[in-house]
């Protein structure tokens, strides 16, 4: 059986050099799948509001999305670190709405740890839940929730004074007691000065070499078609196979060859003879 990684393995893992990999997972079959292959942890991330639910952006997502699409991921793999994504307006409200919020991932989801965005304008925030006993991973760079105030879906840190504020950022999620960081959309020189300078682990998505990478399925899959990041992997076209099983089935029930003999159940012999219509 698959042993559930610890805050403390995954320290182990960025000291001796292991990478670890993760991807968002929004429901109980992909989550599943992802544990029997070994994945080392799952994010149930707000975008799931452009995955799943088809918003612009995560901004719209809830707290009651959030925790009812991780309660699926946490029955499907019991035994992998789950990451409940702390969604817009869960944590903004104030310290005590962010602690109150937290708590209820735990409590009904069944989490390993919650994930917020922002560094130094949330480190109160961090603290306080660390405080209660709750990890904490931290996200930096390019954060979706803001990304109306940092001029869109755009790369961040591009310059050596926004790659500054970014640094700034990330030391301040260390020192309010985050277990670990997550960089998003800045250039891997600026990630790798985190990486070494942090001791915490420092993962990315689409910031170039760190301790370990995170991407979202349905983009690995080739699955979500709105738009592809530069920085995605596709490692299959799981839209494609959809759609030619979809033709094939149309096809085959408009033709007749579906439900076949193999396909129903027949009545028990000598029974079919007793009906009567009146």
């Amino acid at each position: 059986m698959k042993k559930k990684l610890t805050r403390f393995d995954l320290q182990k893992m960025k000291d001796d050099g292991q990478k670890a990999v993760w991807i968002t997972a929004y429901d109980y079959v992909t989550a599943q799948l992802a544990e029997e292959t070994g994945m080392d942890m799952l994010l149930v991330g707000d975008s799931l509001g452009m995955a799943v639910y088809g918003y612009s952006g995560t901004v719209p997502v809830t707290m009651d999305q959030c925790i009812y699409h991780t309660e699926a991921v946490r029955r499907a793999a019991p035994n992998t670190f789950i990451i409940g994504d702390m969604p817009f307006g869960s944590y903004q409200t104030g310290v005590s709405d962010a602690c109150k919020n937290a708590v209820r991932f735990h409590k009904e989801a069944g989490v390993d740890c919650i994930k917020l965005e922002g560094g130094i304008r949330v480190a109160q925030v961090i603290q306080a839940i660390s405080d209660g006993g709750m990890l904490v991973m931290g996200h930096v760079g390019l954060t979706p929730q803001s990304a109306g105030a940092q001029g869109g879906f755009r790369a961040q840190g591009r310059t050596a004074d926004s790659a500054k504020v970014i640094i700034d950022d990330a030391r301040a999620v260390y020192e309010s007691g985050a277990f670990a960081l997550l960089v998003e959309g800045v250039p891997p020189e600026v990630t790798r000065l985190i990486c070494e300078t942090l001791p915490i682990p420092v993962y990315g998505i689409g910031a170039g070499d760190c301790d370990g990478q995170v991407m979202i399925c349905s983009d690995i899959l080739g699955l979500f078609q709105a738009f592809t990041p530069k920085f995605v992997k596709r490692y299959g076209n799981i839209a494609d196979e959809y759609r030619r099983i979809f033709t094939a089935y149309i096809d085959d029930v408009r033709n007749g060859g579906f439900p076949g003999e193999e396909h129903v159940y027949r009545m028990i012999d000598g029974e079919a003879a007793k009906l009567s219509v009146k």
